[in-house]
Formats: structure tokens, C-alpha cells, sequence
């Protein structure tokens, strides 16, 4: 945990920035890069009756982290991404609440 799923960035870009990504990622929440998913679904994008090219959002799926955190977090998503050409990223928190997150089974909390 965390959980990101990117959309409007290939597959072959999210490879290529991947690693720097969940390192910084994994500095600022000062926590091993093995706690990091990135998932990469594929989607189509219609606007006005045609497909059409999607600017990235990135929805991060975690546990509360605090708002610096959280601002530096959406920072460095937001650098690397514009590294692929974006020029406009969108990335939004989704809290988990640790009482209602289970692990096979068992209550992460209280």
C-alpha cells in the first residue's frame, strides 16, 4: 500500500518511469518500494461522440498519510508523469479506513 491507478499514460511510459517513481514515492512515505502497486488498466476516452486523448489521472488508493505528505507525494507523481510529455496530470486521494481494510482475512485495525 499505496495503490495508484494511472490512466491517459501508456504502459511502456509507466515501465520507463517506474522505478524512479516508487523510489522517491517510497522516501517520502519512508516505507520499502515493495509496498507500491501501480496498475495500469486500459481505457478509452469518448468526448463529443469520438475517442479522444486523455490528459493522466492518477487515483491513490492508501492509508492517511497527512497533508505534507500527501503534497509531496502528489508532487513527485506529477513530475514524473510530465517527464512522458503531459502537460496537465490530475492525482486524487482516496483514504482507506484501516478498521474496514482486511489482509486474508484479518482487520489491518481497530
Amino acid at each position: 500500500m499505496p495503490h495508484l491507478v494511472i490512466r491517459g499514460v501508456s504502459i511502456e511510459e509507466m515501465k520507463r518511469i517506474s522505478m524512479p517513481l516508487v523510489g522517491e514515492l517510497a522516501e517520502i512515505c519512508e516505507c520499502g518500494t515493495d509496498n507500491f502497486t501501480f496498475e495500469v488498466p486500459h481505457s478509452t476516452f469518448v468526448f463529443d461522440g469520438e475517442e479522444t486523448q486523455a490528459f493522466p489521472l492518477i487515483e491513490v488508493k492508501w492509508f492517511e498519510r497527512g497533508q505534507e505528505i500527501r503534497d509531496r507525494f502528489a508532487q513527485s507523481v506529477t513530475k514524473h508523469i510530465m517527464s512522458t510529455g503531459a502537460v496537465e496530470i490530475e492525482v486524487v486521494f482516496i483514504p482507506f479506513s484501516e478498521p474496514a481494510y482486511y489482509i486474508n482475512g484479518e482487520r489491518v485495525g481497530n
